[in-house]
């Protein structure tokens, strides 16, 4: 996703103003030390039980894929210290914005395809695929988890491996659109100059507006639209019924909630936190930084997360 442009169209008084401003309010959340630093020594001890008593739910967020190369959102070096994302708002009804979105993108998305799994992907699968977890919700839109043939991965926000046409829902593999944009902007990628470390966690990076107007956006193949997006949820959408279904499908399973490398600043995340705190059902976060449940957790382990999770593996 990208930054709204500042000629956006959602004024005060469009149909999608308040949605927007919701949106705008939840990307700007401070996520800030709300609990007492726990000993480590307790931390992981406590997460290790869980792991072999609680048969946990894991949530994980952006910062899992941050050994990948992939930045995170809230972290020290996270891309809302330099960019603002896009709302699903502007998305839908701001053309220019949409454009934009798309010429970034095009340049973005090829760094998050080349990303592979990282140990802690690989851990997680494992400990799935062994019985350990009741499930894998990833609030993350990479792909890592899936490479790492995570089973039954719910995929909270989406995938940047697909694009949705919003005027007719037809669904198109991104590696085929990436083609038809290579096709119609010969040039482009050999000519524009990034540095790799500003690709943002949606798959977008900063370029200049002399670039974006020199993008071609190709149109769906079906109905021929441009209104195209990346089959993910933005900031300001609701996440779709099919996949809340199965989440809490899996949160039923779970004798416990255990979030990875996540700031559990947007509710869908966060969420789970709330019903396991109702359900008495106990909370461990592992995080690099500071999250929203830490006043919630029974442990809370703030360290590097794949040295973490082989301390954890190496002990189930």
């Amino acid at each position: 996703m990208t930054e709204g442009l500042p000629g956006t169209t959602l004024l005060p008084g469009h149909p999608a103003a308040n949605g927007h401003r919701a949106a705008l309010r939840s990307i700007a959340r401070i996520v800030e030390d709300a609990a007492p630093p726990q000993d480590p020594a307790i931390a992981r001890a406590g997460i290790l039980d869980l792991l072999r008593e609680h048969h946990p739910l894991v949530i994980t967020g952006a910062g899992i894929s941050t050994d990948s190369g992939i930045p995170d959102y809230r972290g020290p070096q996270g891309s809302l210290r330099r960019h603002r994302p896009m709302t699903y708002q502007e998305f839908r009804h701001d053309d220019g914005a949409r454009h934009r979105y798309w010429a970034r993108s095009f340049v973005g998305w090829r760094q998050m395809d080349a990303a592979s799994p990282n140990p802690a992907h690989h851990i997680l699968a494992g400990w799935q695929r062994a019985g350990i977890l009741a499930g894998v919700v990833t609030q993350n839109v990479d792909g890592l988890h899936a490479a790492a043939g995570t089973p039954g991965l719910v995929a909270l926000h989406g995938d940047l491996d697909r694009v949705s046409c919003l005027n007719c829902g037809a669904l198109e593999d991104r590696r085929s659109f990436d083609a038809r944009l290579v096709e119609a902007n010969p040039g482009y990628l050999e000519a524009v100059q990034v540095d790799p470390l500003m690709v943002n966690p949606d798959g977008d990076v900063t370029l200049g507006q002399e670039w974006v107007d020199r993008f071609h956006l190709v149109g769906c193949r079906v109905c021929g639209s441009v209104e195209l997006k990346p089959d993910v949820v933005y900031f300001g959408e609701s996440v779709p019924a099919e996949r809340k279904a199965a989440a809490r499908q899996a949160f039923e399973r779970a004798g416990s909630v255990l979030a990875i490398g996540t700031s559990l600043a947007v509710m869908s995340g966060f969420k789970f936190v709330l019903d396991a705190e109702k359900a008495s059902k106990p909370v461990a976060v592992l995080n690099g930084g500071p999250t929203r449940a830490d006043t919630k957790a029974a442990f809370r382990w703030r360290t590097r997360l794949a040295p973490a999770l082989e301390w954890l593996d190496a002990r189930l």
